[in-house]
């Protein structure tokens, strides 16, 4: 006898087939209920944040708003994050206003590929920049981190008078997790701070490892870059 696994693996599923016998035992994740109502959840968050003024409050009219987007191999909802955000924002002239594609050092998007990570209405109605970390000249020089690596990151959210960071968090196996100022570097920075901040020295170091944050040589140059 065969047995036929789904494995959750790409979009459509993997179907494998193992013999059949009492070894094989399938381990599923345990299901957690979503929150009852996102937009709600997401606007109180924005309007009620811990230890700061509501975003409205925050931004004006005349600032230029940069909001750094997390690229098509990672899972975040952003057609459901982005609309909200950007209705907080109506305030802000559109003109004003860039969305950019924290690629690092991935390949970028396609057109099609762009409207399903943000949908139709946000590509028609916003400026949306794909970063590109070996193109120098849209890169700004930073000086060094206090590990003595060059630091680069993209001209157009450098100029922007606002900075706004999405993306979503879960454990990292050399970054401690994901997320946060991981949007920054590796996500808008350039091709030789990534390498360096990536490099064997930094991966290799004890403290570069799942859920791992403070003394994480990796961690603590992606906040002091951020």
């Amino acid at each position: 006898m065969v047995k036929r696994v789904r494995l959750a693996y790409g979009k459509e599923g993997l179907w494998i087939e193992l013999p059949d016998g009492p070894d094989i035992e399938v381990v599923e994740p345990r299901f957690v209920p979503g929150l009852p109502d996102e937009r709600e959840a997401i606007l109180r968050a924005l309007r009620e944040p811990i230890g700061s003024p509501p975003l409205k409050e925050l931004v004006k009219p005349d600032d230029t708003v940069a909001i750094l987007f997390s690229d098509i191999t990672r899972p975040m909802p952003n057609t459901r994050v982005l609309p909200v955000l950007l209705g907080e924002l109506s305030h802000v002239p559109r003109s004003h206003i860039v969305l950019i594609n924290a690629l690092g050092t991935h390949r970028p998007q396609t057109e099609g590929e762009l409207v399903e990570m943000l949908g139709q209405e946000v590509v028609e109605n916003y400026r949306v920049v794909q970063h590109d970390c070996r193109d120098k000249e849209n890169l700004v020089y930073l000086g060094e981190s206090s590990f003595g690596h060059p630091i680069w990151v993209n001209r157009i959210y450098m100029e922007c008078s606002v900075k706004i960071l999405t993306g979503f968090i879960e454990p990292h196996f050399f970054a401690g997790f994901s997320g946060g100022p991981k949007a920054v570097l590796p996500g808008i920075a350039g091709e030789e701070t990534i390498l360096w901040n990536h490099g064997a020295e930094m991966v290799g170091h004890p403290n570069a490892t799942w859920g791992v944050t403070e003394g994480n040589p990796i961690w603590e140059e992606m906040r002091e870059v951020a």
